[in-house]
């Protein structure tokens, strides 16, 4: 529940603290003193869309600002770590809060448990804590979708699990269903593909490149063409380190070099003769590669550079085509696995179709048995929904879930209607063409007192759910809130007495003109000031003694409920 609530620069609410708490809060008040911006506050700590137009003239920015009593563990405890906020610990509950603030120009900024987060958090906690009843949600229960969200809620775990089965088994169904669908209406693309395919691995293998065989060729026909350079330079290098026609050469100059210091008895040029020594074994080994470079060279000629650069073309074809050589042998390695897919279309779609068969079947069951729940459901819902709508000053009225057949989506193929009789011998009219603005205050009231016993809501905002009602049905809304009211936290913006006599928390909201700024605060009535209210939204006057006797009594009878 929602334990306090700050209002800041939202219309002509200035700053204002609103005590909530356990039970039934009514929210009273002047026409035009704010009572509407309370529920556009508590809509904003909810994540709904911020209006700037909504902000106080002359302010630069509202704020709202929230403490809900919640859970320690469960849903919202884990959206609230997820976006990185923490709870405080308050007894066997913890304290969340949360806070939104919108600037004049358009920007909204919101926190979580001590951390910025975006608007999504705000709604997604919203669906775990509060659900919010105005003229706007009126008009949504005229919708299918509305009224079979009403229904599914009442039918609780057994309709939720009927729908999850039913879900996953369409989402399947629908998967192989696009699959077939892509490979029969692809089927050209894919054949041609494979002809293609076919081509490029049989090219492939014909040449059966290597990896890295185009950089290895293009070296060696580098060394081809520039053979003779190359003789030159290795046959210098070669006699400069040893020469077999008598001519000075390292080898020679470093094996003289070595002599003259082995006749000398001093240890240093001793192992500097063993350094040249190791020189002197080195240079021949060197002029022993180049002696091999050289009949590599010598073996070589015009012959096989025609060869290298009539492989070289071959592969540059295959990189032309593939844009490398590792691409070519990447598609060498794979293609053939995705040759035997496309080669197998025709198996395939054999099976799929089998598979799909079998889906659609698993789907039917699935589907004939969520009807089922349904409809087992509707009918234990009407007779509840009826005996309320009976208890709200409706004793004539018949209320009717129909479920029948519909168009196949992701919840099933059911279409739900709300039906109303509103006196016996009327025909059964849908709510969004039969029922009255009071008359769908009283159904939706009446479906909510229902589903809370199944599908239990720890918050209740209601705004004006009494419009276009008086008298004892009043009366019997103001009753039906109490009772919500035992399992769950109400809070009702209200303009008639008969509700809000039956509040154990009655706020006002009461607006003040100092001749330049309006401002509206609100107070916590109690005794006197709250008879008062109560009189002032029976008679329009606060110390009319008819009025207040009348309070009185409507006070006495709210408290007196069971």
């Amino acid at each position: 529940m929602i334990d306090e609530m700050r209002i800041r620069g939202l219309g002509v609410i200035d700053d204002a603290v609103l005590p909530l708490g356990a039970g039934f809060t009514a929210v009273t008040g002047e026409t035009g003193a704010g009572k509407t911006m309370v529920v556009t506050g508590l809509g904003l700590l909810l994540g709904a869309r911020a209006d700037s137009s909504a902000i106080r003239a002359g302010a630069a920015q509202a704020s709202v600002a929230g403490v809900w009593m919640v859970p320690p563990q469960g849903p919202v405890a884990d959206i609230v770590t997820d976006a990185g906020g923490e709870l405080e610990p308050a007894g066997n509950a913890a304290e969340l809060y949360v806070s939104r603030t919108l600037s004049a120009e358009g920007r909204s900024r919101a926190s979580v448990g001590g951390r910025p987060a975006p608007a999504g958090v705000l709604a997604s906690l919203a669906e775990e804590l509060v659900v919010v009843h105005g003229q706007s949600d009126q008009l949504r229960l005229r919708s299918g979708a509305a009224q079979r969200d009403a229904l599914d809620r009442f039918g609780g775990e057994q309709i939720a699990s009927a729908v999850a089965t039913y879900r996953d088994r369409f989402a399947r169904w629908r998967e192989l269903d696009a699959e077939i669908t892509e490979l029969t209406e692809n089927r050209d693309r894919r054949m041609a593909e494979a002809a293609l395919l076919r081509e490029q691995l049989a090219e492939i293998e014909q040449l059966e490149p290597q990896p890295g065989e185009d950089v290895e060729l293009n070296q060696r026909a580098e060394r081809l063409a520039n053979s003779e350079e190359l003789r030159l330079s290795a046959s210098v290098a070669r006699s400069a380190l040893s020469s077999d026609e008598g001519d000075p050469d390292v080898a020679a100059l470093l094996a003289e070099a070595r002599r003259s210091l082995e006749r000398s008895a001093d240890p240093k040029l001793t192992e500097i003769s063993e350094t040249l020594a190791d020189l002197g074994y080195r240079a021949a080994d060197l002029a022993q590669q180049l002696s091999g470079y050289l009949a590599d060279l010598d073996e070589s000629g015009p012959h096989e550079l025609a060869a290298v650069e009539e492989r070289r073309a071959a592969l540059g074809g295959l990189i032309r085509q593939h844009g490398s050589l590792d691409d070519a042998l990447r598609i060498w390695q794979t293609g053939s696995l995705r040759l035997a897919e496309l080669d197998d279309d025709g198996d395939r779609i054999e099976r799929l179709t089998a598979e799909a068969g079998s889906a659609r079947d698993a789907l039917d069951d699935a589907a004939d048995a969520l009807t089922e729940v349904r409809t087992a459901a509707a009918v234990r819902l009407s007779a509840a929904v009826t005996d309320e709508l009976h208890a709200l000053a409706m004793p004539d009225a018949t209320l009717e879930v129909r479920v029948s057949a519909g168009a196949e989506s992701a919840r099933g193929r059911d279409d739900v209607a709300i039906l109303l009789a509103p006196h016996p011998g009327a025909e059964p009219r849908t709510v969004s063409k039969g029922a009255s603005g009071g008359e769908l205050s009283r159904v939706m009231l009446a479906i909510e007192v229902v589903i809370a016993g199944t599908d239990p809501v720890p918050t209740f905002v209601f705004d004006e759910v009494d419009a276009g009602i008086g008298g004892a049905a009043a009366i019997e809304v103001g009753r039906r809130l109490a009772q919500l009211a035992r399992t769950s936290q109400v809070i009702a913006v209200t303009h008639l007495a008969q509700v809000a006599a039956f509040a154990n928390n009655h706020l006002s909201v009461v607006k003040s003109n100092d001749g330049a700024v309006t401002a509206s605060s609100v107070t916590r009535l109690e005794g006197a000031d709250r008879e008062a209210e109560m009189a002032r939204l029976l008679s329009g006057l606060t110390d009319s003694d008819a009025a207040l006797t009348h309070a009185r009594e409507l006070l006495s009878l709210g408290s007196a409920i069971d």
